[in-house]
């Protein structure tokens, strides 16, 4: 299993990457408020590079996390990166999720994570921050399959969403069901559950990594808690995102 995860990793990274590498510089402000096509790629080496460390050396990670800021993911992102950094970093952390014994969890900000989660968390984010960058720059990429990963994920944190809102977490079991680039059925939850959340699987994926409204999208809630959670969900970790501004149609 990890060595398919990592290999959608590289294939997500290496599609951001040809987005950026022909750049003659990354001063472009993205869609993400007051961040560059240079901040965003700086943030990902950042965090590749604090989960490479939590999975080699935990203990070094441990006593790094005592000096953690309320800042540093800003801060992260405001360090000078270069191509070939980002480049070697990720290099670095598939080699260090691949190495790490089964069974054995990193520990990390949050819960403890496993090399698949850490994965498919570093997929997500590597997914996100590449739309903004496709968004700064007007380019349009093309969805896969590794939506997939992203989905579940935003699934996953069904009640993480709630929770960061300062809501309560709901009870009532909440049916997705998606529609995949090459048309298959993307599902997840009880199939009698009363509560829906239909759409395309990239629509979904916008939502949830709060990367396009949900007036834009062709996502769609039945019942009281599922309705509830599509203006909440947020598949990483955080505080709660600012989202992002309804589309303007003329």
């Amino acid at each position: 299993m990890i060595t398919a995860l990592l290999d959608d990793l590289r294939a997500e990274s290496q599609v951001l990457d040809d987005l950026v590498a022909p750049l003659p510089d990354w001063s472009v402000p993205t869609p993400a408020e007051g961040w560059t096509i240079a901040n965003q790629i700086s943030h990902l080496r950042w965090t590749d590079r604090v989960a490479t460390l939590a999975a080699r050396d935990p203990g070094a990670f441990t006593a790094a996390l005592t000096r953690a800021t309320a800042d540093m993911v800003d801060e992260g992102a405001r360090e000078p990166v270069t191509l070939e950094q980002w480049r070697r970093g990720r290099a670095e952390l598939a080699d260090a999720l691949a190495t790490l014994p089964p069974g054995v969890k990193m520990p990390w900000f949050g819960p403890p994570m496993s090399a698949a989660s850490m994965a498919t968390a570093r997929l997500m984010e590597t997914w996100a921050h590449g739309q903004d960058v496709a968004d700064a720059l007007g380019a349009t990429r093309e969805p896969t399959r590794r939506l997939k990963h992203v989905a579940h994920l935003a699934v996953r944190t069904f009640g993480w969403s709630f929770l960061v809102n300062g809501l309560p977490v709901p009870q009532v079991p909440v049916r997705v069901e998606l529609v995949a680039p090459d048309g298959e059925p993307w599902t997840w939850g009880p199939e009698d559950a009363a509560d829906r959340i239909t759409g395309p699987a990239l629509d979904f994926c916008l939502l949830a990594t709060q990367r396009r409204h949900r007036d834009d999208l062709a996502v769609t809630a039945v019942g009281e808690v599922a309705t509830a959670w599509l203006p909440v969900a947020q598949a990483f970790a955080g505080p709660p995102g600012p989202g992002r501004d309804r589309e303007v149609r003329p």
